[in-house]
């Protein structure tokens, strides 16, 4: 089913992980993806050969999202090359965990700079073309640890709970012009950060999750679907959860 057909997407840091799944799912709902990365190159391309054939199109390029200026260019490329930009996903980001007490300050700035900031600058070089068109889907990726924490990972925690007034306030300032804001937190899904994790350490994440076991790139990016299709035209301004129920 052909839901995004006609529609212009850019994925941050969609080359792995989420942001793979993402691109994959729009690809295949008839979407034109443009979508970013940092310094996966092969695993981008290999993205774009997995795709050939499928009902959109994939286009990779390198940027920085948590750099002002590069950010701007992404949007500036999109539109250039397109006319137009009807979805955003701020999806990039990265982790960088310890305890608050052996916490250094440039551990702090970094994930900062990557997962907040990173969301200003593209919804920011977004919103204009957006406002224009008067129509646009924000989806930004935040995370079930910035509802409720977690030790070891205050950096992110406080991030990812930015990243939640922050969707509010933009649903709220431009949803008169028929753009919609939504945020996405999933839980512990499998992806290959996941994967480096020791087996008992997933065991004791399992026990905390309803379901009894950890969500894919795939189910998070179903949900992302969702949200850019037509489908969600009265959501905004919400925190919708992939993680098993981990935080009922």
């Amino acid at each position: 089913m052909n839901m995004l057909k006609d529609q212009i997407c850019l994925v941050t840091g969609g080359s792995r992980g989420i942001g793979s799944g993402i691109v994959k799912r729009f690809v295949h709902a008839g979407a034109t993806v443009y979508f970013t990365y940092l310094s996966s190159a092969q695993s981008a391309q290999d993205l774009v050969t997995s795709l050939q054939g499928a009902e959109g199109e994939a286009i990779p390029f390198q940027s920085n999202a948590a750099d002002y200026n590069e950010a701007q260019q992404a949007i500036e490329k999109v539109i250039s090359e397109t006319g137009k930009i009807d979805v955003l996903i701020n999806n990039a980001g990265i982790t960088s965990d310890t305890l608050m007490l052996r916490m250094s300050e440039e551990q702090w700035d970094t994930v900062m700079t990557a997962n907040l900031k990173s969301v200003f600058n593209l919804t920011k070089h977004a919103l204009r073309p957006m406002l224009k068109n008067r129509k646009g889907s924000i989806v930004n990726m935040s995370s079930v640890v910035g509802v409720f924490g977690n030790a070891g990972q205050a950096n992110y925690a406080a991030s990812k709970s930015g990243i939640i007034g922050f969707t509010k306030s933009i649903a709220k300032e431009v949803g008169s012009r028929n753009i919609r804001c939504n945020a996405i937190a999933p839980g512990y899904i499998e992806t290959e950060m996941t994967a480096e994790l020791d087996q008992s350490v997933k065991e004791t994440f399992l026990q905390n999750i309803p379901l009894k076991r950890m969500g894919t790139a795939e189910e998070v990016a179903d949900l992302a679907l969702f949200l850019a299709s037509p489908l969600s035209a009265y959501i905004t301004g919400q925190v919708l959860s992939v993680c098993g129920g981990l935080n009922i």
